[in-house]
């Protein structure tokens, strides 16, 4: 942990940025940390709405019974890139994460535009069109991330820049591919790009949400002298690489912490990275104190990880059965539960697609196949690919079925990883030559959206497709769970049984993170289209299904709503 202001803050950085539109937000209403805590049913102020991670809604106007009368309210095109975003909604107004940084604001209910914020790189850097995956909102500012490592406050009636901070230099590998979130007046966001060779990891910081001040700095990779750090063996800290905090966390009001997942260490494999160690802190939940970012415990899952099988994405907090636990699931498509007070391993239920390793039902420990650790030019067959049946496309709780609704890519890989030099400025996840495959329990197709019970790992109904999802789920107060997919396909679910109530075709893949909202009593759903997505969505559908190839562009985001004379039908 480290504390400090952050890196390289200039004035002149402020004024990099080119500002859009110049409409004005009228009658704003500034977010407090109790909206954050306990949003208004009608709002979706955080990423996955709430801040415990649920990606549920309460609202109940669109429901199983009228659901099939959706029809388009309004639509909005995107900026050009890889477009995977999250719109927060509050108080009707609509605020649209765009690639690379930018930021646009929209009237809720019309999808008419207020504001734009145009991100442009600093002087001397490239443009980057990545994906910015979600915002956050707090008091009267909205806060922002960029593909080269810095963190804004975007006034939010206007979209004119705060303050503008350079978090981590971005010639190091250093990005933002996910936004923050807000916990007690301060703006939390994990890095990555930490893949190279340099005297410096990865972390996770916070930083005042009035002045951008860094207020605390958490590596999520043990430093040599530090816990956890003989974990690398020998290895000097410059070759002590990965640990990417790339998606969102947590924050568990209760209990004071704040929830964090952790991705593998790099180079992927054991051999390739010189250690035969756990490598602490990757593939980790960490539970950290907010007022210091101390770690206040840590759970690895998959010690020693060797595939690039990531247990970075999302964490759900639930308590339910006098239990208060903490979920989540990693690229083998196991769900783990820990208690969330002390980090106790609590149970594990494996999806049973995964041939790579064992975890005892008792312990949680993660014990390797024989024959699946990978060797230096030796091929190796494994289910999932490295580039894993989970994914960044959140799963979502419902509170009535008590289930996690969870899209899945199911396929294997035959791969040959081979080793990595050990020089400064170097490193990397590690070459390997990949042949996809699919996987012998979904000969047919790729794709699969399967509800399971959280607490007892029980499959309540899985819904196959020829091609992958490609969105996190939705859970809403009317039954209902939504998902799309590659495809260009909306699908709307009864969350009990899985019947698909409606469906429609959308002009490019469905992308991103749908959401929820209502806008003067009226309720709307928001669901992202648009390119990107990793070899998820790439390299794995060209090879296994070439007869659907992605559409090659348009970012953009659908709005749906019941017909007036629809809208009491229960």
């Amino acid at each position: 942990m480290k504390t400090g202001a952050g890196l390289f803050t200039t004035a002149a950085v402020m004024l990099l940025a080119t500002f859009g539109s110049s409409g004005q937000v009228k009658e704003f209403k500034p977010v407090t940390d109790a909206m954050l805590v306990n949003p208004d049913p009608a709002d979706w102020p955080n990423w996955r709405r709430t801040l415990d991670g649920w990606g549920y809604s309460p609202l109940s106007e669109i429901n199983k019974q009228n659901v099939r009368q959706l029809q388009l309210a309004w639509s909005w095109t995107l900026r050009p890139g890889q477009s995977q975003p999250t719109p927060l909604v509050s108080n009707g107004v609509m605020y649209i994460p765009n690639p690379g940084g930018g930021v646009q604001a929209l009237n809720a209910a019309t999808g008419d535009l207020i504001w734009e914020y145009e991100y442009a790189a600093a002087a001397g850097g490239t443009p980057r069109t990545s994906p910015m995956r979600n915002l956050a909102i707090y008091a009267d500012k909205v806060y922002v991330t960029t593909a080269d490592a810095r963190l804004l406050a975007l006034d939010a009636r206007t979209g004119k820049v705060a303050w503008d901070r350079q978090v981590a230099d971005p010639k190091l590998g250093y990005s933002y591919s996910s936004g923050p979130i807000i916990v007690r007046g301060m703006v939390v966001a994990g890095i990555n790009g930490c893949q190279r060779y340099k005297n410096d990891v990865c972390f996770i910081s916070a930083h005042d949400a009035q002045t951008g001040n860094e207020l605390w700095r958490t590596s999520t990779i043990a430093r040599p002298g530090e816990p956890g750090g003989d974990t690398w063996g020998d290895l000097p800290l410059v070759f002590r690489a990965g640990g990417d905090a790339w998606i969102a966390g947590s924050y568990d009001v209760k209990n004071n912490l704040i929830f964090w997942g952790t991705s593998q260490a790099k180079p992927w494999t054991r051999f390739a990275r010189g250690t035969e160690g756990d490598a602490l802190f990757t593939n980790s939940t960490l539970a950290l104190d907010p007022a210091t970012g101390k770690i206040v415990w840590h759970y690895q899952h998959i010690p020693g990880e060797t595939h690039d099988m990531d247990e970075t994405f999302e964490r759900i907090l639930v308590d339910a059965d006098g239990r208060s636990s903490v979920f989540t699931m990693g690229k083998l498509g196991i769900l783990w539960e820990l208690d969330r007070r002390s980090g106790r391993f609590l149970s594990a239920h494996d999806l049973g697609y995964q041939n790579v390793l064992a975890v005892d039902s008792e312990t949680g420990k993660a014990t390797y196949r024989a024959g699946m650790i990978p060797k230096a030019g030796v091929e190796l067959e494994f289910c999932p690919s490295s580039t894993g049946f989970k994914s960044l496309r959140a799963m979502a709780y419902h509170p009535e079925t008590r289930a996690f609704y969870i899209p899945l890519n199911l396929h294997c890989e035959r791969g040959t990883f081979m080793d990595v030099k050990r020089v400064e400025g170097g490193g990397g996840s590690g070459t390997v030559r990949r042949t996809n495959l699919m996987h012998p329990a979904s000969p047919d197709g790729i794709g699969e959206f399967v509800a399971m019970h959280a607490r007892t790992g029980t499959i309540l109904w899985r819904h196959r497709t020829r091609t992958p999802p490609n969105t996190a789920a939705l859970t809403t107060g009317g039954g209902l769970v939504i998902v799309g997919d590659f495809d260009r396909y909306l699908y709307v679910h009864d969350a009990a049984t899985g019947k698909i109530l409606f469906q429609t075709r959308l002009p490019t893949s469905v992308q991103g993170f749908p959401i929820t909202y209502a806008v003067s009593g009226k309720q709307y759903l928001a669901v992202p289209v648009g390119t990107g997505g990793g070899q998820w969505v790439t390299t794995i559908p060209a090879e296994l299904l070439p007869e659907k190839p992605p559409p090659p562009s348009g970012n953009g985001i659908f709005v749906f709503a019941l017909p007036n004379q629809a809208a009491g039908t229960q």
